[in-house]
């Protein structure tokens, strides 16, 4: 779990003209809630923000104007288009809580021989974590899986202080047998829609 310094700063505009403003100077809206406070409504640096939000889950030690406050993103609202962040919201935890996050799963190894797929059901695993020892991803092996074989929620390896936030019978991976494409026949279907 990486922890990233960032420096925020106190917003008191609000409205997409000073959001637009807030932008304009390469920095991002954002509100950080929880613990049954008020909402800070903060601006954070554009860059830095958005090297931070490529690791998921990822635990941000912001420094607001020289108070220090632990949060994970719980929402991040990014252009369209050009993919910039536009909006992101935080959510405020302590050393030592639990928090409900959701794991990238990544898979390694072959499936059997045979052309078979990989499903991913569940692209990201939803389990409870310290909120500074949300792991960054979890790493399961199908090698050797067969067509017809799934990976359920309780047959991945979790680390020691994290716990599954889902059925253990959720299925996260399922290996599919390749289809083969039928060759089409050509004129049948055309000659009987002519008939009819």
């Amino acid at each position: 779990m990486s922890e990233v310094k960032i420096s925020a700063g106190l917003r008191s505009e609000f409205g997409k003209g000073a959001a637009r403003r807030v932008r304009r100077e390469n920095r991002v809206p954002g509100v950080l809630y929880g613990h049954g406070t008020d909402p800070v409504h903060l601006t954070l640096p554009g860059h830095e923000l958005q090297l931070a939000l490529r690791t998921p889950n990822v635990l941000l030690s912001l420094d607001i104007e020289g108070k220090g406050e632990l949060a994970i993103p719980k929402a991040v609202q990014r252009d369209p288009l050009k993919g910039f962040i536009e909006h992101v919201d935080l959510l405020l935890v302590k050393r030592g809580e639990k928090v409900n996050v959701d794991i990238p799963v990544n898979a390694e190894g072959e499936l059997a021989a045979g052309g078979n797929l990989l499903e991913h059901v569940l692209n990201a695993l939803p389990v409870e974590a310290e909120a500074t020892h949300i792991p960054e991803a979890l790493t399961v092996s199908v090698e050797g899986l067969e067509a017809g074989a799934s990976v359920l929620a309780k047959d991945i390896a979790l680390p020691s202080g994290v716990t599954l936030a889902v059925e253990e019978d959720t299925v996260v991976l399922q290996v599919l047998a390749a289809q083969a494409e039928e060759p089409a026949a050509e004129g049948a279907e055309g000659d009987e829609a002519a008939e009819a």
